[in-house]
């Protein structure tokens, strides 16, 4: 993503922010959010239909492992594309791979699939979920310029409604799966997208951003220290969501509490939604007052205090179940409550990392931020299919509850690390 942003960041400061560039974007936005709907979907059908045909928690896990590692090399490489290319080409690619994705697990009967099929399918739709996440997130810089209240805001907004749609998709693919079965599912999945790769391709008029065809693959890499800190911080961030999100409560709501499974991906659809919500909210909710009554930005001070604050509630979860509370009760009411936080946490970290950067050096301080997310997802989609395996050795709850405590240590380690951050603004290099 980071070229990309720079290809954007190269124009003069309001290239692209009249009518043009927003219509642009709200088409790129929209074909963002049918891939983002596909995207959720795919992963509660790919999940759910493989669970009930017997394949271990560890197993199912290893279904996206594809996903998350092309999405780290996508990052990476994406964005050098996108700043040869333009974004427009990393939207179509990324729509079409999409395309490609779905297809392979269309035409295969259901039956005949394995492991190595499916995450061979994964892993194009993790490419195809960055390239057009790149495009999309690319273009809220074009268009917001340089107002930085503006640029939080719609950052958020753009976050907060990508997560909620993901959200929905998560329902979507359950609720298919039980209604029309995993086939004609994934087919409905194509339809959808390839009407937003047509909406978008047949509306969309001149470039998004200028090609740079100077751009050095060296510029992904970061040299700024604040950059780098808060990248690792996102790791364990995400790293702990996804400990306990990918895997573990899911078949925990499904085979120990018997939860269908459309409830089950609603619970999930739910908390997506609810999370993609407080995401967008995040500007009314945690803006900071100074001594002289005005409103700041949020800062590292709050990152750093919102992950020890987020890390209370994994380990009380771990402990109701300990002391034998209501499995349902305890489980998905003290996942809300961390959704809560964990949204505001994440909307902070997506804001101070356009806070770090400046726009003369964008490629070298945001590509490494966007790979540590994508590296913080594998990391807890491994953890969360073998912690829970390990952990069911030690009783009914004991998978869930080894999920929530790496999750506790990874939070841990993401409020230590935050403490290095500077203030709102960095320095550059």
């Amino acid at each position: 993503m980071s070229a990309a942003i720079d290809t954007v960041a190269t124009t003069s400061a309001g290239a692209d922010t009249g009518k043009a560039g927003v219509r642009n974007y709200a088409l790129v936005t929209l074909a963002y959010w049918a891939d983002t709907l596909a995207d959720g979907a795919i992963r509660t059908l790919v999940l759910f239909y493989f669970y009930q045909l017997g394949y271990s928690a560890l197993q199912v896990a290893s279904l996206f492992l594809f996903y998350e590692i092309f999405g780290i090399l996508t990052n990476l490489c994406g964005g050098y594309i996108g700043s040869r290319f333009g974004l427009k080409t990393t939207l179509f690619m990324g729509l079409g791979t999409q395309l490609v994705a779905l297809s392979m697990l269309a035409l295969m009967p259901p039956g005949a699939l394995t492991v190595a099929y499916v995450m061979g399918s994964q892993a194009l739709s993790g490419i195809a979920k960055d390239l057009t996440k790149m495009s999309s997130k690319s273009a809220v810089k074009l268009v917001a310029g340089e107002s930085e209240g503006r640029l939080y805001r719609w950052v958020a907004l753009l976050t907060g409604s990508k997560n909620a749609l993901k959200g929905v998709g998560f329902f979507l693919g359950s609720l298919l799966l039980s209604v029309i079965g995993f086939q004609a599912a994934v087919w409905t999945l194509a339809a959808l997208v390839a009407t937003g790769l047509l909406i978008a391709a047949s509306l969309m008029r001149g470039g998004l951003g200028v090609a740079n065809k100077k751009v050095k693959f060296s510029q992904m890499f970061s040299r700024n220290r604040a950059v780098n800190v808060l990248a690792v911080a996102r790791l364990f961030l995400f790293g702990a969501r996804d400990v306990w999100f990918v895997v573990a409560v899911p078949v925990f709501l499904s085979s120990v509490l018997g939860w269908k499974f459309w409830q089950a991906g609603a619970f999930m659809a739910a908390w997506v939604v609810g999370y993609g919500a407080v995401q967008a909210s995040a500007p009314a909710l945690i803006r900071r007052k100074t001594a002289d009554g005005q409103r700041k930005e949020p800062d590292s001070r709050t990152a750093t205090g919102l992950a020890f604050i987020l890390a209370l509630f994994p380990v009380a979860i771990a402990a109701a179940l300990y002391f034998q509370v209501n499995p349902a009760v305890a489980t998905v009411g003290g996942l809300v409550l961390f959704g809560v936080v964990f949204a505001l946490n994440s909307a902070v970290h997506s804001y101070l990392i356009l806070a770090y950067t400046d726009h003369n050096k964008v490629a070298m301080n945001v590509g490494i931020y966007y790979m540590a997310n994508a590296c913080g997802r594998l990391a807890g989609t491994v953890l969360s299919g073998l912690l829970y395996q390990l952990g069911l050795r030690s009783g009914t709850n004991g998978g869930l509850t080894a999920c929530l405590l790496a999750s506790t240590g990874f939070l841990l380690m993401a409020g230590a690390l935050s403490l290095w951050l500077p203030g709102r603004k960095a320095e550059h290099p």
